[in-house]
């Protein structure tokens, strides 16, 4: 397979253009909850966590109005799945059929990381309306319009690779990973993607620089296969994944739910911007938040999903809080910026939320030559907000939050209108206070996810 050539990153415009996000909100979501508050609209100062106590240069605005529709919900009063036919999926085969599934196979695939956790995804209907991996119609027409061929949206392709030349239409192929069987699949069809325009049109580059061009380029193979699947069982892993129907029996019915996205372990930054948006100008008394932190494959030098795991186990007992939802994601990231944050509504609509929180440069990566971002730091915002209506949901954007040492936790422009004196600790050097064993300052970490990040830590160096 001949590598995709690499180019000059071309830095949007829109990075640094000081214009405003609209996100366009829905009314009353059923008739028997209160009415809207009557608010015009409210600001938000929209920011990383890496840019804590750093000014935002736009404000991203949430307007709000009891004039626009009502949000669909179903006969149990949660968001909607996804698709035409608003279904949740679930391909799980009956147990009694198992074995003449894995005898009906004439070919065999052992799956990737990344594939198992596309199989499990698609299994369970975190991606649905989808019934297995794309066909060249679907491929070709998310790539070119981030859409199924009949319409829906969807911001990545879904879809198997290999470098074999036996697998063939109509063969009947058994999906195994690290020795378990997980699924059936009927090959409908195998074709030979155009790698560069699905990276340039997907990741905004072709540029080997990005991740994921890296990933395409070299980790897939030279084929893609599309069909449709049926599961045999669901990977073992140190950490459960609850599926969507799990995730949905735990919601109150007709309430808000907001979706938390995260890749990192949570520090207490992370969790004052998920509590405070509970308390956003378009999220209802009573909502609650679903903190769903993904837990597969995501850049190399990210903490390994085990030990994310670990840490938001111990934060979760830490806060106990009733607000809050806790669940796991075995999916891959991509850090597709604006078309990834897309994907992980699409994803945590059909988990039952109604709300998305997003922050600044969601799911961005940078030039692992340069060090530039890829992506302007709002456009996952932008594009979040154009398509929220279309996907019956909300974007409600992260806070900007400081440390200071009179008030605590304030957002920035209260930081700097009162003159507060805000403390600010780098990613980099709180790592390097892990591995010299020095003392955490409790503003900025929660104490029980600093001793599972130092235990790590020191087994790593042993």
């Amino acid at each position: 397979m001949a590598l995709i050539s690499s180019k000059q990153i071309q830095l949007r415009a829109s990075a640094a253009r000081p214009a405003q996000v609209v996100a366009q909100v829905g009314a009353v979501r059923a008739p028997a909850r209160a009415a809207a508050p009557a608010i015009a609209a409210a600001a938000f100062s929209s920011a990383p966590c890496a840019q804590l106590g750093r000014p935002s240069r736009r404000v991203a605005v949430c307007a709000l109005s009891i004039d626009n529709p009502v949000l669909n919900t179903t006969s149990d009063g949660l968001q909607v799945p996804h698709g035409v036919d608003a279904k949740l999926v679930n391909l799980m085969a009956p147990a009694d059929q198992h074995a003449a599934l894995v005898s009906s196979c004439n070919k065999r695939i052992e799956l990737s990381d990344r594939n198992a956790c596309d199989v499990e995804l698609l299994t369970v209907g975190a991606f649905s309306p989808l019934e297995g991996f794309m066909p060249k119609e679907d491929y070709e027409s998310v790539v070119a319009n981030m859409r199924l061929s009949n319409g829906p949206l969807f911001g990545l392709p879904i879809v198997l690779d290999t470098n074999s030349e036996d697998v063939v239409v109509g063969d009947t192929v058994l999906l195994s990973y690290q020795g378990q069987d997980l699924a059936v699949m009927t090959v409908t069809s195998k074709y030979t993607p155009n790698k560069p325009l699905e990276c340039l049109k997907c990741y905004g580059t072709s540029s080997l620089e990005h991740p994921a061009v890296q990933m395409v380029a070299m980790e897939r193979g030279k084929y893609y296969m599309g069909g449709p699947i049926k599961g045999l069982a669901l990977p073992t892993r140190v950490f459960p994944c609850a599926s969507p129907a799990d995730v949905r029996s735990t919601l109150p019915p007709y309430q808000d739910v907001l979706a938390f996205q995260c890749r990192n372990p949570i520090h207490k930054a992370h969790y004052e911007l998920f509590i405070r948006a509970l308390d956003a100008p378009n999220v209802r008394t009573g909502g609650v938040c679903l903190v769903h932190p993904t837990c597969g494959p995501t850049q190399d030098d990210d903490i390994p999903g085990v030990v994310r795991f670990r840490t938001y186990e111990v934060l979760k007992e830490e806060t106990a809080n009733p607000r809050l939802r806790w669940a796991y994601l075995p999916y891959s990231m991509h850090m597709a910026g604006p078309r990834e944050a897309i994907q992980h509504m699409i994803i945590r609509k059909n988990y039952g939320c109604t709300h998305f929180i997003i922050g600044r440069d969601m799911a961005g990566c940078k030039s692992s030559i340069s060090g530039q971002d890829f992506y302007g730091a709002y456009d996952a915002q932008e594009m979040a907000n154009k398509h929220a209506p279309e996907l019956n949901m909300q974007t409600v954007p992260s806070l900007n939050i400081a440390f200071t040492e009179e008030r605590g936790y304030v957002t920035a422009d209260v930081a700097k209108a009162e003159g507060l004196h805000v403390l600010n600790l780098s990613g980099t050097k709180f790592r390097q206070m892990l591995r010299g064993g020095e003392d955490i300052p409790e503003w900025f970490a929660f104490k029980s996810v600093v001793d599972v990040l130092r235990t790590q830590v020191l087994t790593e160096a042993n």
